[in-house]
């Protein structure tokens, strides 16, 4: 975790404010952040439970963390019920759902280009 008013936390953020490239990056940079958003735009929502289950080799922590932020990035909404057991969903974004082009073409450049 980098101080906020760090050199590198200020370079990143000016960055970021002054290249789209840069934060698009950014915003899905992370090991799972693609798998994530890539399982969630073939189904309208999934549950925690169902993403954990899907996406083979994450941890818990790590999926927590990985929500928390696409949450904070704005690309996903997370969806709680107030039931017993808790049950929450995740599903995109209008703004996750604008990276679904971008997403498909990245998996097109990647299955054409891979060895």
């Amino acid at each position: 975790m980098r101080k906020s008013n760090s050199t590198n936390s200020i370079n990143k953020a000016q960055l970021e404010e002054d290249c789209g490239m840069a934060y698009t990056i950014s915003v899905l940079s992370g090991r799972w952040k693609l798998s994530i958003l890539a399982y969630l735009t073939r189904t309208e929502r999934m549950r925690y439970s169902e993403l954990k289950k899907t996406i083979t080799g994450i941890s818990e922590r790590m999926l927590i963390n990985q929500l928390r932020e696409l949450a904070e990035d704005g690309l996903i909404d997370r969806i709680s019920f107030p039931e017993v057991p808790p049950r929450v969903e995740y599903k995109l974004s209008s703004k996750g759902k604008s990276l679904t082009y971008i997403l498909n073409e990245m998996s097109k450049w990647g299955k054409n280009n891979q060895e």
